[in-house]
């Protein structure tokens, strides 16, 4: 099993442990139902191999609903609305725009909210560029210029070629054998991107909140992020169009969880800078109101692909941001 595979099962295997402890904290007080689904099975599965591990998920599960509860007057009042399903999302639902693993929903008032489900980690959407991508266009509706595909299209165009003689020599190209991948391709597709995302911000005033959109999603959800060392859940409320928190019919949430003010202008695009070396793979986007990105370039596949993937951490907030660690005991 790869890393990241083993990585995936242990996303999804926290998923079902997330839906678990859900049903196991309402099923007594109403109806709740779990949506028996391919993706709900796939996950069941990944949770019933884990081994060991299974109580670690179910720990963090656990302390996960306890905030979460406090802060959803919803979820524990259905207000004549069962029954409360919960469901978990295809991966398809990310590629769409949604990064949402878990849904709690009450079909009558049409009401919902979504957990994004991290297991040590705290990535958000992961992206591609390829000469075949407008990213422009795909995250912002805003077509990329010419002078960008200028630049990028032969640094892609290269890389097809070297898969493509490896395919008919019969030893796959690798990422290993190029003797300065980052300098060659890394940072000279950063810099173009950079540069390009620098030209549409001018041109259009929308960008910047157009990519916090584009990573966290078009919908609000909370964050749910495990901490196996620690023996600790942090939850955050990624609430920028105002639905989290809502009321019931007779309850309000104790804490009020802030709408987030999304950016409206970039501060500052580079490579990122530590103790004075410069990143040849990683930029840092830093935006008004609080917001700043960490987009990592890499290949996500030891043979060499015409295109490269970003890893994007959302690695500042806005200050009004509503964060809770909760300890499993």
């Amino acid at each position: 099993m790869t890393k990241s595979g083993g990585q995936t099962k242990l996303g999804k295997a926290f998923e079902y442990a997330c839906v678990t402890a859900l049903y196991d904290k309402y099923k007594d007080t109403q109806d709740v139902i779990v949506e028996d689904t391919a993706q709900m099975r796939t996950a069941k599965n990944c949770f019933e191999t884990a081994g060991e591990k299974q109580n670690d998920f179910m720990d963090a599960a656990n302390a996960a609903v306890r905030v979460i509860t406090r802060l959803e007057p919803r979820l524990e009042y259905a207000d004549n609305d069962t029954p409360l399903v919960l469901s978990v999302q295809a991966d398809a639902a990310g590629i769409a725009g949604d990064v949402r693993d878990v849904l709690c929903i009450r079909r009558g008032h049409r009401w919902e909210i979504g957990l994004s489900c991290k297991h040590n980690h705290h990535a958000v959407k992961h992206s591609r560029l390829s000469d075949m991508i407008d990213f422009g266009a795909e995250w912002f509706d805003h077509p990329c210029s010419r002078t960008y595909f200028s630049e990028v299209v032969p640094k892609f165009t290269q890389l097809r070629q070297l898969r493509d003689d490896g395919k008919e020599s019969g030893t796959p190209a690798l990422w290993s054998d190029l003797p300065d991948k980052a300098g060659d391709y890394y940072e000279p597709i950063l810099q173009s991107f950079m540069d390009e995302l620098k030209r549409l911000s001018e041109t259009y005033d929308d960008v910047p909140e157009r990519l916090i959109r584009y990573l966290i999603g078009r919908y609000d959800f909370y964050k749910v992020i495990t901490d196996d060392a620690r023996r600790t859940t942090r939850v955050e409320a990624i609430n920028v169009t105002g639905t989290l928190n809502e009321a019931s019919e007779g309850h309000k949430s104790i804490t009020t969880v802030p709408i987030l003010k999304v950016p409206t202008k970039f501060y500052h695009i580079g490579f990122k800078e530590t103790n004075g070396v410069r990143s040849q793979n990683t930029i840092h986007v830093v935006c008004d109101n609080g917001w700043e990105i960490s987009m990592r370039l890499h290949n996500a596949s030891s043979r060499i692909e015409p295109s490269l993937k970003f890893d994007v951490q959302l690695i500042s907030f806005p200050s009004t941001l509503f964060a809770q660690v909760e300890p499993w005991d």
